[in-house]
């Protein structure tokens, strides 16, 4: 059953409440934390697992995609750079740029989706996310991903979704490698999430089985927490 045949069905008739796509609208708290594991399973179920249909490489739009930053564009140097993998994990990693590429590289070419209004088709090359937690033997107590970067942008995300086929830790876009303004030397991208969640500069990932008091720098603000497309 599709997303429309859902929602035909009425569940989004109550989507604040269900679906979380909007701010409680004054409702309390408590009422968001209690409503929250529904969220997740339903909004994950509207989602799905399957691949997303991607896009030709012709319809690149280099253009489109605009730069924005939480914090300005810290400068990381390549030959220091390390990610670092912890939490509910076997075997907690410290990888260098060299052991990311030693994993199977794959590309996505997606549209990127920002909450402000614009989009752009853009192909990103990299690292399965799924393939670095495995490496670092995922726990099956962990729920949550929550991912630090160096620009201190911070976000939180559902383990279903970062282990999806195209969530990856991009080190390239459209066939070069990624430029500083846009994440170097590693970013989180994904077309079934919007922009907001696909933090740059991303230097650390840590798996926990519960989300914290902090979710994420917009979502901490009043932004969707899944914020799934």
């Amino acid at each position: 059953m599709n997303r429309r045949q859902l929602l035909g069905l009425g569940l989004g008739g109550s989507s604040s409440l269900f679906l979380g796509g909007c701010a409680l609208n004054g409702l309390s708290a408590a009422v968001g934390d209690a409503t929250q594991p529904l969220n997740e399973r339903i909004e994950a179920l509207l989602q799905g697992q399957g691949k997303v249909p991607e896009f030709r490489p012709d319809k690149v739009e280099p253009a489109a995609l605009l730069v924005n930053s939480f914090n300005g564009v810290p400068r990381l140097d390549p030959e220091r750079y390390r990610l670092q993998v912890k939490g509910l994990v076997g075997r907690p990693l410290s990888l260098d740029l060299g052991a990311l590429a030693a994993l199977p590289q794959h590309t996505c070419v997606m549209r990127h989706v920002c909450v402000e209004g614009w989009a752009a088709v853009v192909a990103w090359s990299g690292v399965r996310l799924a393939d670095v937690l495995r490496l670092a033997q995922l726990s099956p107590l962990g729920g949550y991903l929550l991912i630090d970067s160096a620009d201190s942008y911070f976000e939180s995300w559902d383990l279903a979704s970062a282990l999806h086929p195209q969530t990856l830790l991009a080190t390239h876009m459209n066939g070069a490698p990624l430029p500083a303004a846009n994440g170097a030397p590693v970013r989180l991208t994904a077309p079934i999430k919007l922009g907001y969640k696909q933090s740059k500069w991303v230097t650390g990932l840590r798996v926990t089985a519960q989300l914290g008091e902090r979710r994420g720098t917009w979502e901490d603000q009043g932004y969707e927490w899944f914020a799934g497309l």
